[in-house]
This record gives structure tokens, C-alpha cells and sequence, in this order.
């Protein structure tokens, strides 16, 4: 029998006809589902905004793939061939990318069935999710106080940023698991709010080719999900090395980590119903316990602590002491990165350029760059531009870009230090026989925040990241797994955080504490069954 494609005739023998018989009824049948399932997700997203743009196609699935039974949604500033990738701005409002970026691909070489792109703080710039073209993100959990109000009457809370988005679609149901980003926690304190699982890998481990730049030397491509497992599948899937990611970690790096990190877990044995985490040094830091931190967040950190302690780990205080100034660093260093990053925006080279003003000059073309510029980016954009800018000037770059560099230097060695593993990065690291193997904190000084209180006003965004900032500033891996709940009925996670390039170390931690978490306090099953059919009466 032939087949005639493209004017070409192709040979099909008989045996085979059945065969694209069958996989053009599964495609078709498939193709079915995914409308059906992109009808079911769009009346999620109604009550949560999680979403901005719907897939409804296939676009050849791998069937057989490790990721064919999972859907995902993708954060808006990671680019797409099929979605348009705004990054949540006016000034990328009607950009699509003509390519996929690496993690994208990853991800559909997998089988992964890609749902649509998810809502985040314009070009990742935001702890809240409020700073959005799109609107904001409404935090899809369901208190255990408001379980008989409905849901139209229920208190508004943020999903945390900048990946509130992807944080929301995984937590209401909408997929299974989500890429973000996270630049100084914009991916564990989502997760932390919406009471699902973040992993911010360690630096240079999945690709930022792309990747619509934020902050070059901090970003990275996170994964969130419904549970530890999940999150490990789509990680293990896109954290292959690639060559055109120029600060990817090169393989011979990446082993040696892996060697290190392998030593460790293979005296652990997790895999039981009841682990033995006798040879497990978990450091607590004191200075993640700021006068800031919520009490009833110490008060479910500790019941993770004591859970860990019965299993046999040995729980050893801490000093980070350069920990106070991280987040000032962090601020500079990351709004400097923006501010040269987000340059090529002028309605030009890139961007939405918005027309002049009748009568306006026209004859300088700084004025043209700075109408585009004024127009496409939001508030909380065009300050960090102006913060970054100063930072970069000649009069503050000694006093600041420089001074922030060495506050970070100073938290790397600190983290190196404190950990028994060695640095795999360094050519002739110093290792610490004393040292711990992971370090445990909480993920976030609060709960979730109301959307219309003072708490997503003033200074309020920016001290959010105070327990995230750390471990983006030394490139560590750090994974936030919901450790319960406060005193108000909304999720706490709490954050594991390991030595460079033991990502898969964090995760099994991860999976210990999600297994042996108090089911009285959190059961996620229930809580996304539930959110699966939001009341929206």
C-alpha cells in the first residue's frame, strides 16, 4: 500500500497499517482529552487567574516517555513556540518566541503534555504575585476555617512570587507539576504559601537557555509540584548539560558532585517505612529565626525537627553569620543584573514600542526609547531599573555593586564552611568532617498574605524573601515541602538546603519529612481533591 505525503509516495506494508491506525486513533483520542481537560482547567483558573494563555494541542507527544502521564505548566518568561511568553508585561504583551527553550524541550522530549503558561511578577520582579499585566494570582488553598463559606465569600490570599502561577495551577489541580523561576525564592515561597513542593536545583544544573533574563547571575529554572516524587521525575528529566547555556556546569563538575552527594545517601536508608537517619547531621541555623518569624511557623518547624530527631537524625546549631546582610546584597546585586538586562527593551532591538504623543520631539531618540520604556514596563519594573542603574553608576559601584559582591562571597563561604560535603565547584575544596549535611529552615516568615493588606504594600513584598535570599546568593539547591499549618489554617513549608550539586540529597529529605508529615495538620491528597472542584458559588 501507498501513501502519498508531501508528493512523495512512501511504501507502508500491510502489517503496518494497523499500527497507524491505531496511533492516529490514540492521537486523535488524546487530542479529545486535551480539549476536554483545557475546558476543565479554564474554569479553575477563573477563581485563581493561575493561567494566562490554554494549549489545546498535542504537538507530538512521546508516548512512552517518563513524563507521558504528567501535565505541566510553564512559567510566562520561559519561552514557548506554541504560547505566546509576555513575562506578565505590557512590553512583551504580543511576543511569541520562535523557538522552545531548552527546559521546554526537555520537557516534550519527555512526553509532558503541556497545559498553558502561568501568571508570575512582571519579568520575575516580586514576592507576591501583584505585579502582573494579567491581574494578580489568587491563592487557590482551602482553609480548614472556611470550608463551609463559599468561595466567592472567602479571604483572598496571595500564591507567593514571582511564581505564583505556576504555584496556583499545581495547587488547585489544573497539573501536576509546574516550571518557575527563582532568583531569591521565587519558586519555594509559592510553594510555601500554596502548601505544594518547590525545588530551586542548584545553580548552573538545568538550562536558562531561553530563559527571559531577570537577574543572569541568580536565576534558575525551578520545579513545583504535587509531591517530592513529581517534582524529582520532571527535575531528573531537564537537568541534562547543555552547551549552548553558557553558564551551565560542566558534566565532569556535575559528577563529582553527584559522587559526593551518592556517598552520603547510600548510608541513609529512606526508602523504609520507617527510615534510619542516624548518620544525617542536620544543621539548624539560628539566624533563620528572625524576630520577624511568625510563632506558629517555629511551632510546625519544630514538629518536623522532633519527626527527624525519632528517626535518628542528629539536629547541630548553626551560625551563618553573614546571613543579616543577604538580602540588602541581594537587592543590589539582582536590580544591577536587571538594569543591564533590561536595556534592549526600547521599542526597537525588542519590546512593544508605544507611538509618541502628538507634538512630542521626535528628533532625539532618547525620547522615543523613554516613552516605550515609561509605557511597557509597570512600577515595580521601572524601579528596580532605577535602583540597578544608580547601583552601576560610577559614584556607587565601589559602595555598592562591589560591597554586595563580597556580602555574597562571604555567604558562599559561610554555607561551605558549615557543610560536610565539599564544594564540587571549587578546584581545591576544604572539607569539614564536622560539618552538616543539609540545613533546615522555615520557607517563609508568614503565612500566605492577604491580597488587600499592608503586608503587598511598602516594604512589606521585599522582606519575604529574607529565608529564600541565602541559598539563591551561594547557588545551593533548596527544596520547600509543606510542614503543616499555622495558627490561621494556611500552609507553612519548611526548606532543605544542601552543598552545591546535591540536589537529589534535598529531595530525599524532602520525601522523608513529606511521609512522615502529621496528617492531622495537612493532607495534600484531600486538599487537591478538594481544590479540584472549587465551590465557586
Amino acid at each position: 500500500m501507498h501513501l502519498r505525503v508531501g508528493g512523495l509516495a512512501r511504501a507502508c506494508p500491510s502489517r503496518s497499517c494497523a499500527g497507524c491506525r491505531a496511533r492516529s486513533f490514540s492521537t486523535s483520542h488524546l487530542r479529545r482529552s486535551v480539549i476536554i481537560h483545557a475546558g476543565h482547567v479554564q474554569s479553575l483558573n477563573e477563581s485563581t487567574n493561575a493561567l494566562v494563555s490554554f494549549s489545546t494541542e498535542t504537538h507530538n507527544l512521546n508516548f512512552h516517555g517518563p513524563l507521558s502521564n504528567l501535565t505541566v505548566a510553564i512559567k510566562d518568561n520561559i519561552c514557548t513556540m506554541h504560547l505566546p511568553t509576555t513575562c506578565s508585561s505590557g512590553m512583551l504583551r504580543e511576543f511569541t518566541s520562535p523557538f522552545d527553550a531548552t527546559a521546554v524541550e526537555f520537557l516534550k522530549a519527555g512526553g509532558a503534555n503541556i497545559i498553558g503558561k502561568a501568571n508570575c511578577d512582571e519579568f520575575g520582579m516580586g514576592s507576591l504575585n501583584v505585579n502582573s499585566i494579567h491581574g494578580p494570582v489568587v491563592n487557590p488553598y482551602h482553609s480548614p476555617n472556611e470550608k463551609s463559606v463559599p468561595w466567592a465569600e472567602r479571604e483572598r490570599r496571595s500564591a507567593g512570587g514571582s511564581s505564583g502561577g505556576s504555584a496556583a495551577a499545581v495547587a488547585a489541580g489544573m497539573c501536576d507539576a509546574a516550571l518557575g523561576t527563582d532568583t531569591g525564592g521565587s519558586v519555594r515561597l509559592p510553594a510555601s504559601y500554596c502548601g505544594i513542593t518547590g525545588l530551586k536545583p542548584s545553580y548552573g544544573l538545568i538550562s536558562r537557555w531561553g530563559v527571559v533574563s531577570f537577574a543572569d547571575s541568580l536565576d534558575c529554572v525551578g520545579v513545583l509540584g504535587k509531591s517530592v516524587d513529581t517534582v524529582k521525575t520532571v527535575f531528573n528529566s531537564i537537568s541534562s548539560y547543555d552547551p549552548k547555556d553558557p553558564t551551565a556546569a560542566a558534566p565532569r563538575t556535575r559528577e563529582r558532585a553527584k559522587a559526593s552527594a551518592e556517598s552520603l545517601l547510600s548510608t541513609l536508608d529512606v526508602n523504609l517505612s520507617s527510615p534510619d537517619l542516624s548518620s544525617l547531621r542536620i544543621g539548624i541555623p539560628q539566624e533563620y529565626f528572625p524576630f520577624e518569624l511568625n510563632t506558629t511557623i517555629v511551632t510546625a518547624v519544630r514538629k518536623v525537627l522532633e519527626r527527624l530527631s525519632s528517626l535518628g537524625a542528629q539536629l547541630i546549631p548553626v551560625s551563618l553569620p553573614s546571613t543579616p546582610y543577604a538580602l540588602s546584597a541581594y537587592y543590589v546585586i539582582a536590580t544591577a543584573e536587571a538594569s543591564s538586562n533590561l536595556a534592549r527593551y526600547d521599542g526597537v532591538q525588542y519590546g512593544t514600542r508605544s507611538p509618541l504623543l502628538p507634538g512630542a520631539d521626535k528628533s532625539k531618540p532618547g525620547n522615543v526609547y523613554a516613552h516605550t520604556r515609561s509605557a511597557g514596563f509597570g512600577a515595580e519594573v521601572r524601579k528596580r531599573i532605577l535602583l540597578g542603574t544608580y547601583a552601576l553608576t560610577a559614584d556607587a559601584f565601589d559602595n555598592y555593586f562591589l560591597q554586595a559582591q563580597r556580602v555574597r562571597q562571604r555567604i558562599k563561604t559561610d554555607f561551605d564552611s558549615n557543610f560536610r560535603i565539599p564544594n564540587a565547584q571549587l578546584s581545591n575544596p576544604s572539607p569539614n568532617p564536622d560539618g552538616v549535611d543539609i540545613l533546615l529552615h522555615p520557607s517563609a516568615i508568614r503565612t500566605a498574605p492577604r491580597l488587600d493588606s499592608d503586608a503587598i504594600s511598602g516594604l512589606g513584598p521585599y522582606l519575604q524573601d529574607v529565608m529564600t535570599v541565602p541559598a539563591s546568593l551561594a547557588g545551593l539547591p533548596a527544596v520547600s515541602v509543606p510542614a503543616g499549618l499555622a495558627a490561621d489554617g494556611w500552609p507553612v513549608g519548611v526548606s532543605i538546603v544542601g552543598q552545591w550539586g546535591s540536589d537529589e540529597l534535598v529531595l530525599c529529605i524532602g520525601k522523608v519529612i513529606e511521609r512522615t508529615s502529621d496528617k492531622d495538620n495537612i493532607n495534600l491528597k484531600l486538599i487537591a481533591n478538594a481544590l479540584c472542584g472549587l465551590d465557586t458559588a
